[in-house]
C-alpha cells in the first residue's frame, strides 16, 4: 500500500497482559524487524552511497555487460571518478525534476484532495451504500474499498467506520463492515477500474526502469497499461471480499451485542442539497468526458495515434490531463454546489492542503530519483537485470514461475516496507528489466508487482492504519487486542493473493492485453 499520510508512530506493542501466543511472537518479530529499518528517506541515502561504492569498483575493474538481442556493451562507469562527479553535479537537480511519478502524482493530488476536501468523495461512498439491500451489504462494501485507492490513504481513515455504521444500522454487525471494509481496502489496495496516483506512481517508476534497455525504445508504457488486469481484479476481489466478510468473518463474529460507549448513529441518507449537487457534478462529469471522446473516437480527430490508431494514442499518453480535468470539473461543481467552496481562494486553500501533505513523498523521491538515475547512467541496473535473468534461467525458473517467486518476494518485503512507492523504487529498477529479458513486458512485472504489494500489508503491525483500526474495534469491543484484530484481517490475505494470481494466471495463459497496447509478452 502505498503511503502518502504521516500518522503518528504506532505504539510498540498492543497491550496484552495475557501469555505471549505465537501470533503474538511472529507479530512481535515483524515489528521489530520493521523498526530496525531506517525510514525510506535514510535508506535510499543508503543505497546511494553503496551504489557509488559498488559502481566505481567495477568500473575500476574493467566490468562490462552485453545486453541480449543488442551489439552494445555496455560499461559500468562509476560515481566517484572525475566523470561521476561531473555528471552528479550537472543532473542532480535534473534528475529529481525529470523523474516520471512526481509530475504526475502531484497533478492527480492537487484534484482527488479538493474532490476529498469538498465532501464529494464520501458522499459518493454514502450514496452507494445507504440503500444496498441487507445480503448484499457485504459485496457493495468490497466493491467500493476495491477502488478505494482514489482516495489515496485517506480511504483506510473514511471507508471502515463508514461501513461499522451501515451494517449496524442494516441489523449486521459492525465489526465485520469494520474490519472488511478495512482488509479489502488495504489487501486489494491496487487494484480497481477507477484511476487514481497510484497508478501514476508505479508507471512513472515502470518508465525509468525499462528505459535502461534498448528493446524500452518501442514500447508505450502510459498509466492505464495495468487497467484491463486491475478492472477485472476489482470486480472479482470484490466478489471474493463480499463473501468472506458474509461467510467466514461475520458468522465467526458471534450475535452482536452493544457495549460501552458506541459510536453514534449517523445518517447516512443524503440531504436535498447534496443530491442534486452530485446529481450536477454527475452530469458535469459525463458531458466532459463525452467531449474528450469526441476528440479521440472519430476519423481524423486529434487525439487518435499516428495513421488513426486508438493505441497507441495522444490521449493514453495524455490520460493524466484528461483526469485532471474530469477531478477538478467534479470537485469543483461539487464543492460549489454545497456551498463548501464559496470563492477562488477556497479553491486554492483547498488544493494547497491535500499537496502539504505530499511533502514526505517529495523528500524520499528526491533521493530515490537519484538512486535510479544512478542505476541508469552507471549501467548497474543493466548489469543486475543480466545477472538476474541468467541466475532465474540457470534456475529453470522462468515464465510465471518467476513471476510467482516475484510475489512472494514483494509481498514478504510488504511486511516491513510498506510504502509502495518506496518498495517498487527499490525492486522495479531491477526486476522490470531483468524481466524484459526474460521476454516479459514491463506492464506484467508492475501488474505482478501490485498483488504483492497489497495482500500482507493488511497484517503487519508496521501498518500504521492496523492500530487506527485497532483503536475503532475497542469501541465495540473494548477487550480487543492487536492479536485479535490481525487474526480476522488474516483472512483476507491468502484468498485475495490465490485469486488475484489466478487472475493474473489467466492473462498470462491466454495471452491477454493487461490494458490498451499493454501486452503480456515483449514482441
Amino acid at each position: 500500500m502505498s503511503s502518502q499520510t504521516d500518522l503518528p508512530a504506532p505504539p510498540a506493542k498492543s497491550p496484552d497482559t495475557g501469555r505471549a501466543t505465537p501470533l503474538d511472537r511472529i507479530l512481535a518479530l515483524i515489528e521489530r524487524a520493521g523498526n530496525a529499518l531506517p525510514n525510506p528517506v535514510v535508506l535510499f541515502a543508503g543505497l546511494f552511497l553503496l551504489l557509488a561504492l559498488v559502481s566505481t569498483a567495477l568500473d575500476l575493474g574493467g566490468v562490462s555487460v552485453e545486453v541480449p538481442g543488442s551489439d552494445e556493451t555496455k560499461h559500468i562507469t562509476g560515481l566517484l571518478t572525475g566523470d561521476g562527479v561531473s555528471w552528479l553535479v550537472q543532473n542532480l537537480v535534473v534528475n529529481f525534476a525529470t523523474f516520471p511519478p512526481i509530475g504526475a502524482v502531484l497533478v492527480l493530488i492537487m484534484v482527488v484532495g479538493l474532490c476529498e476536501k469538498t465532501g464529494l468523495l464520501e458522499t459518493l461512498m454514502r450514496a452507494t451504500l445507504a440503500r444496498v439491500p441487507r445480503p448484499v451489504l457485504p459485496y457493495a462494501v468490497a466493491l467500493i474499498a476495491s477502488q478505494a485507492h482514489m482516495m489515496s490513504d485517506v480511504a483506510a481513515i473514511v471507508l471502515p467506520p463508514l461501513a461499522a455504521l451501515v451494517f449496524k444500522s442494516a441489523g449486521r454487525h459492525p465489526v465485520a463492515g469494520l474490519i472488511g471494509g478495512f482488509a479489502c481496502v488495504t489487501a486489494g489496495y491496487a487494484a480497481g477500474f477507477t484511476i487514481g496516483s497510484l497508478d501514476a506512481l508505479y508507471v512513472g517508476i515502470t518508465q525509468q526502469a525499462a528505459s535502461v534497455l534498448p528493446a524500452a525504445d518501442g514500447l508505450d508504457i502510459h498509466l492505464l497499461i495495468n487497467y484491463f488486469f486491475t478492472a477485472a481484479s476489482s470486480l472479482v476481489l470484490a466478489a471474493v471480499g463480499g463473501f468472506l466478510i458474509s461467510r467466514v468473518l461475520e458468522p465467526r463474529l458471534g450475535t452482536y451485542e452493544p457495549v460501552g460507549e458506541e459510536p453514534e448513529d449517523r445518517d447516512l441518507t443524503l440531504t436535498p442539497v447534496q443530491r442534486r449537487a452530485l446529481l450536477r457534478t454527475t452530469l458535469v462529469v459525463l458531458v466532459y468526458l463525452a467531449g474528450v471522446l469526441s476528440l479521440w473516437l472519430p476519423e481524423g480527430a486529434p487525439l487518435r495515434g499516428e495513421g488513426g490508431a486508438f493505441v497507441p494514442s495522444p490521449l493514453l499518453s495524455g490520460i493524466v490531463p484528461v483526469l485532471f480535468g474530469a477531478f477538478l470539473l467534479a470537485g469543483l461543481t461539487y464543492g460549489f454546489s454545497v456551498k463548501q467552496l464559496t470563492s477562488a481562494e477556497d479553491v486554492t486553500t483547498a488544493i494547497t492542503d491535500s499537496v502539504r501533505t505530499m511533502s514526505g513523498y517529495l523528500v524520499m523521491m528526491f533521493v530515490a530519483a537519484q538512486v535510479i538515475a544512478l542505476f541508469t547512467w552507471s549501467n548497474v541496473g543493466v548489469l543486475l537485470a543480466v545477472k538476474g535473468a541468467a541466475l532465474f534461467d540457470s534456475m529453470g525458473v522462468t515464465g510465471f514461475w518467476a513471476i510467482l517467486v516475484f510475489v512472494l518476494l514483494v509481498s514478504c518485503l510488504n511486511l516491513f516496507i510498506l510504502s509502495g512507492s518506496a518498495l517498487w523504487s527499490l525492486v522495479g529498477p531491477v526486476f522490470v528489466p531483468a524481466f524484459m529479458l526474460m521476454g516479459m513486458s514491463p506492464a506484467l512485472t508492475q501488474a505482478a508487482f501490485r498483488i504483492g504489494d497489497s495482500a500482507t500489508g493488511v497484517i503487519t503491525p508496521m501498518n500504521p492504519y492496523v492500530f487506527l483500526i485497532l483503536a475503532m474495534l475497542r469501541q465495540y469491543e473494548p477487550d480487543a487486542k492487536l492479536g485479535t484484530l490481525i487474526s480476522r484481517l488474516a483472512i483476507f490475505v491468502v484468498p485475495f493473493m490465490l485469486v488475484w494470481l489466478a487472475i493474473l494466471g489467466i492473462f498470462y495463459g491466454f495471452d491477454l492485453p493487461l490494458g490498451p497496447g499493454a501486452d503480456i509478452g515483449l514482441k
